[in-house]
C-alpha cells in the first residue's frame, strides 16, 4: 500500500441521460421504476437536468467529469436474439413479437454510472495505479448489455498504462452478480491517504446460511465483491464485506447506495442498512486509520419506505476544503417531512461534519429509480492521474456549453413506450453519438464505429 498522497482529489463522473430515455419499469425490486412504467418521458430535460446538476457543483469547486451513454437501441442485441432485415424491420418485428425485449434494448440505464464499475484509487493498490473493473450487471439484461461498451469508455479516457489498470467483466452468472460502486464504498481521512473499501452484498452464492430477501433479488453476491478486490490487489486489512439487510432489498433497496453513503471518514446509513450493523461499524473501526463517524438514522425518524421514496440516501456526500460536508439530495426529500426535518436535525445540525444541504431535481432520472448519487461514478486522481486522463471529459464551462447544444440539438422532448420502435428514433441516436464522441475526443467506443 502507498503513502499518503497529498493532491488527490474526488471527481464524480456522471453519465450523460441518454436520447432514449424512457419509462418502461424494467428494474424488478426498484420500486420506482416498477411504478412509473408506461408514463411518457421527456429525454432533452432529463439530460439538461443531469448537466445542470454536474454544472452547479462544478461552480461550487467540485472536480467534475462526464461519461457517455450507451449505443441504443442495441440493434445488435436484437438481432443476435434472432431478429433479422432493415433496421426498421429488426425494431418493427420486435415491437410486435417481443415489445418487452425492445424496450430492453432502448433503456438508458447507464445514465446511472454508480454501476458502471468499482474503482480502486492509486493509493489503495500495491501498484499504485488505479484500478477499474466494469460491473457486469447480469441480474437484468437491460443492463446486462452495457459492460462491454462502459469497458472501452473507461479504458479510452484511463488510457495511460502507467496509471490506469483494467480488469476484466467477471462471469456474467449468477454466482458473480455484481452491480459496481452501487454497493461499494470507500472511507478514508483525507481522499490521498490509504482507505478501507465496504463492499456491502445481498447474498452469498456459495455457502451461506440461506437468510436472504424473500420479495425482491439481491443483485450482489459476496463471491463477486471478493472477486473485485482481488483484481485489485486489495487485502483483508483494507477490506470490510457486509451482508444488506434482507428487509431492506425487499423494501425496494435493490443496491447498498440506495440506503447509505460514505465519504472520507463519515458513514451516513439508515438502521436497517446492514444485516449485522454493530459487527460492520466495530470491523471498519478496527482497520480504519481514521476513526470512523458513523452517522445512523433510526427507523422512527425515517421509515425504510420514506428513505426508499426520497432517496435520502442515494445523495451525494461531498468533502470541502474546511473539513466539512455538503450532501446533494433530490427534490423528492424536501417534500417529505419526516426526512427534511431529520436532514435539519440530525445531519446538518448534529456532531458530524455534514453542514449544508443542496437540493437538485433530478425528477427525469428519480421516476426510474436514481437519485444524485446513481448518477455519478466516483473516482480519485492526483494532479498527475488527472493530467493523464484522455479526451475531453473534465467539465468546465466550454464542455458544459458544447454539451447543452448538443443536447438541444438531438434530443427529443417527448418520448412514450412506442416510439420506440420508431426507425428514425436510432438514426438520431447514433448521429448523436458520433458527434458526442468528436465532442468528448474519446474515439470510436460503440459497436457501429467499430464495425
Amino acid at each position: 500500500m502507498s503513502q499518503t498522497i497529498s493532491d488527490v482529489r474526488e471527481v464524480n463522473f456522471d453519465g450523460l441521460v441518454g436520447p432514449t430515455h424512457n419509462y418502461s419499469g424494467l428494474a424488478h425490486g426498484n420500486v420506482a421504476s416498477m411504478s412509473h412504467g408506461g408514463l411518457v418521458s421527456n429525454p432533452r430535460e432529463g439530460a439538461l437536468q443531469g448537466l445542470g446538476k454536474m454544472k452547479s457543483l462544478m461552480d461550487a469547486g467540485y472536480a467534475q467529469g462526464v461519461l457517455p451513454p450507451q449505443q441504443r437501441p442495441d440493434l445488435g442485441a436484437l438481432r443476435a436474439l434472432g431478429f433479422s432485415g432493415s433496421d426498421g424491420e429488426v425494431l418493427a418485428r420486435a415491437a410486435k413479437e417481443a415489445p418487452q425485449i425492445l424496450r430492453a434494448v432502448c433503456s438508458a440505464s447507464s445514465m446511472w454510472t454508480a454501476n458502471a464499475g468499482t474503482v480502486t484509487p492509486s493509493v489503495d493498490a500495491p501498484d499504485g495505479r488505479v484500478h477499474f473493473t466494469p460491473a457486469n450487471l447480469q441480474s437484468s439484461f437491460h443492463r446486462y448489455l452495457e459492460p462491454q461498451t462502459t469497458g472501452r469508455v473507461l479504458a479510452a479516457i484511463f488510457e495511460n498504462e502507467g496509471y490506469f489498470a483494467h480488469h476484466p467483466v467477471l462471469p456474467a452468472t449468477p454466482a458473480f452478480s455484481d452491480e459496481g460502486a452501487a454497493n461499494h464504498t470507500r472511507l478514508c481521512g483525507a481522499y490521498g491517504e490509504p482507505g478501507v473499501h465496504l463492499f456491502v452484498y445481498g447474498r452469498q452464492a456459495f455457502g451461506g446460511d440461506g437468510i436472504e430477501p424473500k420479495r425482491y433479488p439481491a443483485r450482489q453476491t459476496l463471491e463477486a465483491s471478493q472477486a473485485v478486490a482481488r483484481q485489485h490487489g486489495l487485502t483483508d486489512a483494507q477490506t470490510v464485506f457486509a451482508q444488506q439487510h434482507p428487509e431492506a432489498i425487499d423494501g425496494g433497496v435493490f443496491h447498498n447506495d440506495v440506503i447509505a453513503v460514505g465519504n472520507g471518514p463519515v458513514l451516513l446509513y439508515h438502521a436497517k442498512a446492514f444485516r449485522d450493523e454493530e459487527g460492520t461499524l466495530d470491523e471498519l473501526r478496527a482497520k480504519m486509520a481514521t476513526p470512523l463517524i458513523p452517522v445512523r438514522v433510526p427507523e422512527e425518524a425515517v421509515s425504510l419506505e420514506d428513505a426508499v421514496g426520497s432517496y435520502l440516501f442515494n445523495s451525494q456526500l461531498l468533502s470541502n476544503p474546511d473539513g466539512s460536508m455538503t450532501l446533494v439530495v433530490p427534490g423528492e426529500c424536501q417534500e417529505n417531512e419526516a426526512v427534511w426535518r431529520t436532514i435539519q436535525d440530525l445531519l446538518i445540525a448534529g456532531a458530524n461534519p455534514i453542514n449544508e444541504v443542496l437540493v437538485k431535481d433530478v425528477k427525469q432520472s428519480m421516476r426510474n429509480g436514481g437519485g444524485p448519487a446513481c448518477l455519478r461514478l466516483r473516482v480519485a486522481l492526483s494532479d498527475a492521474e488527472r493530467s493523464a486522463v484522455t479526451g475531453r471529459v473534465l467539465l468546465n464551462d466550454g464542455l458544459y456549453a458544447d454539451l447543452t447544444a448538443w443536447v438541444e440539438k438531438h434530443y427529443r422532448d417527448r418520448l412514450a413506450v412506442e416510439d420506440l420502435a420508431d426507425p428514425q428514433l436510432a438514426v438520431e441516436t447514433l448521429t448523436a453519438l458520433d458527434e458526442l464522441t468528436q465532442l468528448l475526443k474519446i474515439g470510436s467506443v460503440y459497436p457501429f464505429q467499430l464495425g
